[in-house]
C-alpha cells in the first residue's frame, strides 16, 4: 500500500540529518524539509483544500516547489504543474481544466492570473509557513490519493494525466525492480547518492527524477537557474560533488559536452542520463571523450506510461516490467513487427476530464489487459528490445510513404558540420509533404543542401532524404528539452 508521503516520511525518520535538498541558497535536511512540507500542509488544510483536490504550482525550480509537492502530498490533494511560459489565456485555460482550488507560485507569475486564490513566494509564503505548525498530526492516506500531470501541449492543448499515487510511483518514482508493499521495504544506505537534476519540476522528468533520489535517501541537487549555462551547472556538479547528472535531451547535454571538452572540471560523476529526449550519438561520442569511464544512458518514458525503459544504444531500448510493442488490434507483436509502444499494469486511471481522449489512449485488448498506448511507433527485435521509429502525431507522409522525422534527423545530425538539427514536413503540391530539414551548423561550418543529400542517401532510403534546407541560428526547444514542431512548422509557413 504506497502513498508518497508515507514514502517521505519513511525516509525523513529514517536519515533526519542527510542533506535532502540543495536548491540555490536554500540547503534542507530531511527533518527540515519534512517540517516545511508540514508547514505547507496545515496551511493548505487550513484554507480549505481538502483531499482530492488540486492545487496549482506556478514556479521556476525552487526550494519552494518541492516543498509544496510534498506538502500537497501529505494533504492528500494533487498538486498541478503549471507552464511558467504560458500566456495568460492560457494559464486561465490549464487552471480551470484542472479545477486548481489553490494555487501557489512566484509574485511575477501570478499577475497574469488575478482573481484566483493564491499565496506569492516569498514574504507572503513564509509568513503562512511560520504561522502553521511543523508537526505532521495527519490521517491516514491512501495508495489512491491523486497524482496530476498535465503535458506539455506539443500537439495540442495540455491535457491532465491522472495516476493514483501507487502506480505513478511504481511506474516511474522507484528504483525497485520488483513490487513495493510498504514504505519499512525501502532500503535507505549509509551515504545518499547526490543526484543533480536540470530539467522544470513543472515537467515529469523533474518530478520524477526528484522522487526517485528522495525515496532512495539521496540529495537532490536541482538546478535554479532562469537560463541553462552549461559552465554553472558543471560549476554547481564540482561544488556539491553530484555523482549523476540528469538532463532532458540535447538541448542541455549538448552544451555541456562542449564544456567539458573545452575545460577540465573536478567532478565525481558517474553517470549521466537523459529522460523525455534521447542523446544523439555525436553528443553521446563527445560525452564518453570528455569522461571515458562515465556511464552514459538515456531512459524513456511518458507522461502516460510512466518510464518505459532504458537504452541499449541509439533508439534501441530495453523494456520494462508491463511494456509491449502492440498491433492494430491491440495484441503484443513479435520480432521484426511493427507497432505502437504501450504499458499494462501500473498506468493511469484517464485524462481528467476528457473521456474521449481517455478512451484512445487507454485501450483494452482483446484478452481484458487494459493499456496505456505512449504514442511512439517501434519495431520489435529478437533479443527482445524495441527500437524506436518516432512519434506519430509528427509523422511525415510524401509520396505515400512515412516517415518518421526521428530517423532522419539522426542522420542529419550526424553531418560533420551540423552542431543540432530537426525535420519536419512541409507542404509540397505533388507529394503532399516535402522532408525539410532545419539545421544549425557547427561553428565555423557551412552546411548546403546537396553535401547534406549526398550524406543522408549513406543511411537513408531515398525517399526519407531530406529535399530541402532550412538554416537557422539554433534550434528551438520546449522548457522541458523537446524539439519545439510548432516553431519548426512556423518556418515554413
Amino acid at each position: 500500500m504506497i502513498n508518497l508521503a508515507d514514502l517521505f516520511e519513511h525516509v525523513a525518520d529514517t536519515v533526519p540529518d542527510r542533506l535532502a535538498l540543495v536548491a540555490g541558497d536554500a540547503r534542507l535536511t530531511y527533518r527540515e524539509l519534512d517540517e516545511r512540507a508540514n508547514r505547507v500542509a496545515h496551511w493548505l488544510i487550513g484554507q480549505g483544500v481538502a483531499p482530492g483536490e488540486h492545487v496549482g504550482v506556478l514556479s521556476w525550480n525552487r526550494a519552494e516547489w518541492v516543498e509544496v509537492m510534498i506538502g500537497c502530498f501529505k494533504a492528500r490533494c494533487a498538486p498541478v504543474n503549471v507552464n511558467y511560459r504560458y500566456t495568460a489565456g492560457e494559464l486561465a485555460h490549464l487552471l480551470d481544466d484542472a479545477d486548481c482550488v489553490a494555487l501557489v507560485g512566484e509574485p511575477d507569475l501570478l499577475e497574469r492570473v488575478p482573481d484566483r486564490p493564491s499565496l506569492a513566494i516569498g514574504a507572503p509564503y513564509e509568513k503562512a509557513l511560520a504561522d502553521a505548525s511543523p508537526e505532521r498530526g495527519f490521517g491516514p492516506r491512501s495508495p489512491d490519493d491523486p497524482y496530476l500531470l498535465y503535458t506539455g501541449g506539443t500537439t495540442g492543448l495540455p491535457k491532465g494525466v491522472l495516476w493514483r499515487a501507487e502506480d505513478i510511483y511504481l511506474a516511474a518514482m522507484s528504483v525497485y525492480s520488483g513490487p513495493i508493499k510498504d514504505p519499512a521495504e525501502l532500503t535507505i544506505g549509509a551515504e545518499g547518492l547526490r543526484f543533480q537534476v536540470h530539467a522544470p519540476l513543472m515537467h515529469g522528468n523533474g518530478q520524477w527524477s526528484t522522487w526517485i533520489c528522495l525515496s532512495s535517501g539521496g540529495t537532490v541537487v536541482l538546478w535554479t537557474g532562469r537560463h541553462f549555462d552549461a559552465g554553472e551547472v558543471l560549476a554547481l556538479a564540482e561544488r556539491e560533488r553530484s555523482q549523476v547528472l540528469s538532463f532532458a535531451g540535447d538541448g542541455m547535454a549538448h552544451p555541456v559536452a562542449d564544456e567539458l571538452l573545452r575545460r577540465p572540471y573536478s567532478l565525481e560523476v558517474f553517470s549521466i542520463g537523459s529522460g523525455g529526449a534521447p542523446l544523439s550519438a555525436g553528443v553521446r561520442e563527445k560525452i564518453r571523450t570528455a569522461l571515458p569511464d562515465v556511464m552514459v544512458v538515456d531512459s524513456y518514458g511518458g507522461s502516460e506510461t510512466g518510464a518505459v525503459g532504458m537504452a541499449v544504444e541509439g533508439a534501441r531500448f530495453t523494456l520494462g516490467r508491463g511494456f509491449a510493442v502492440l498491433g492494430a488490434d491491440h495484441v503484443p507483436v513479435g520480432p521484426g513487427e511493427q507497432g505502437v509502444l504501450a504499458r499494462s499494469g501500473n498506468i493511469p486511471l484517464c485524462y481528467y476530464k476528457d473521456p474521449v481522449k481517455t478512451a484512445a489512449t487507454f485501450v483494452t485488448g482483446p484478452d481484458g489487459t487494459r493499456w496505456a498506448l505512449q504514442g511512439d511507433h517501434a519495431v520489435m527485435r529478437d533479443d527482445g528490445t524495441a527500437e524506436l521509429l518516432g512519434r506519430g502525431s509528427t509523422v511525415i507522409v510524401s509520396g505515400g510513404e512515412k516517415i518518421f522525422p526521428e530517423e532522419v534527423e539522426v542522420a542529419v545530425r550526424s553531418h560533420p558540420d551540423v552542431y543540432d538539427a530537426m525535420v519536419v514536413g512541409a507542404p509540397d503540391e505533388r507529394f503532399g509533404q516535402r522532408v525539410t530539414a532545419i539545421v544549425a551548423a557547427a561553428p565555423g561550418r557551412e552546411v548546403t543542401l546537396e553535401a547534406l543529400v549526398e550524406h543522408c542517401r549513406r543511411e537513408l532510403a531515398g525517399f526519407k532524404v531530406p529535399r530541402a534546407l532550412v538554416l537557422v541560428p539554433e534550434i528551438q526547444r520546449t522548457p522541458v528539452g523537446k524539439l519545439d514542431y510548432t516553431w519548426a512548422r512556423s518556418l515554413l509557413a
